[in-house]
């Protein structure tokens, strides 16, 4: 039998890999959410609250924020990357160089939902942030450039 196309591209397989490890994180921090709710009470929807002891429930709560905030920090960011490591992946990169530029991201971005959910000392999520945005500018602009001359 025949391999498929996608098992004999390099790059697409390093994305592949990177972008599924980021993607199981974003369904982590969402559990981790989940759970912060339970444990401090603290339901978006009335339905929950009252399911969990009644409507006083139905409230904000600082850590369920900070776990938002590193969620909503993900789609901000992983989203784009997702994009652009595809469209990248199509422009034939070395292999070694793609996966550095995946492994960086993929590496800040772990690294700043720890910072975010744990409270690291500043300035070390915005650091992670830094680093994870190396390669997405790299990724962009090498996409302009191979793009420019079909503008």
């Amino acid at each position: 039998g025949s391999v498929p196309s996608m098992l004999q591209n390099e790059v697409l397989l390093s994305f592949a890999f990177y972008s599924t490890i980021l993607i199981v994180k974003m369904f982590v921090v969402a559990i981790i959410t989940g759970q912060v709710r339970l444990r401090k009470k603290a339901f978006a929807n009335p339905e929950d609250a009252v399911r969990n002891g009644g409507l006083q429930f139905c409230r904000q709560d600082p850590a369920v924020e900070r776990c938002r905030r590193a969620h909503r920090n993900d789609m901000e960011n992983i989203f784009p990357f997702l994009f652009l490591g595809a469209i990248y992946s199509l422009l034939d990169p070395s292999p070694a160089v793609a996966r550095m530029h995946f492994l960086t991201f993929c590496a800040g971005r772990i690294a700043h939902t720890t910072a975010y959910l744990l409270q690291l000392r500043a300035p070390t999520r915005s650091v992670a942030y830094s680093l994870a945005q190396l390669p997405c500018f790299s990724m962009a602009l090498q996409i302009l450039l191979a793009t420019t001359p079909y503008w």
